[in-house]
C-alpha cells in the first residue's frame, strides 16, 4: 500500500474514530467517576466513604487544570519514548547500511 493511501485512509478512521460518538451518542455526558458513584449508591446505599483526598482543588477549573497538565505531561512522555525508539531504530539502520556499504568496498 502506498504511503498517500495509507495517510488517507488513517485521516478518514481518526474522522470516524472522533466523529462517530458525537453523531451517534444521545445520551448524557458524565464521567467515570460519577458512574461509579451511582454504581456504589446503588448496589450499597449504607456504603460510607473510608478514604479522603489529601487536597481538595479550590474549584472545578483548578481540578480541570490540573488534570489536563496531568494528561498533557503523559502525553509528552509518550512522544518522547516513540521519537527517541524511532531515533534510535533510524541510526541502527544507517549503521547496518553504513556497514553493507564499507563490506561491498572491502570485496571490490
Amino acid at each position: 500500500m502506498k504511503n498517500k493511501t495509507q495517510n488517507i485512509i488513517l485521516i478518514v478512521l481518526i474522522f470516524i474514530l472522533i466523529g462517530g460518538p458525537l453523531v451517534l451518542s444521545h445520551g448524557e455526558f458524565g464521567g467515570s467517576d460519577d458512574q461509579g458513584t451511582q454504581q456504589i449508591t446503588k448496589n450499597d446505599p449504607g456504603y460510607k466513604v473510608w478514604a479522603k483526598p489529601l487536597w481538595t482543588p479550590p474549584s472545578g477549573e483548578i481540578e480541570t487544570l490540573l488534570f489536563t497538565l496531568q494528561g498533557s505531561l503523559g502525553t509528552g512522555i509518550i512522544t518522547y519514548i516513540f521519537g527517541y525508539q524511532r531515533g534510535k531504530n533510524k541510526q541502527k539502520k544507517q549503521a547496518e547500511t553504513a556497514a553493507k556499504t564499507s563490506a561491498k568496498k572491502q570485496t571490490a
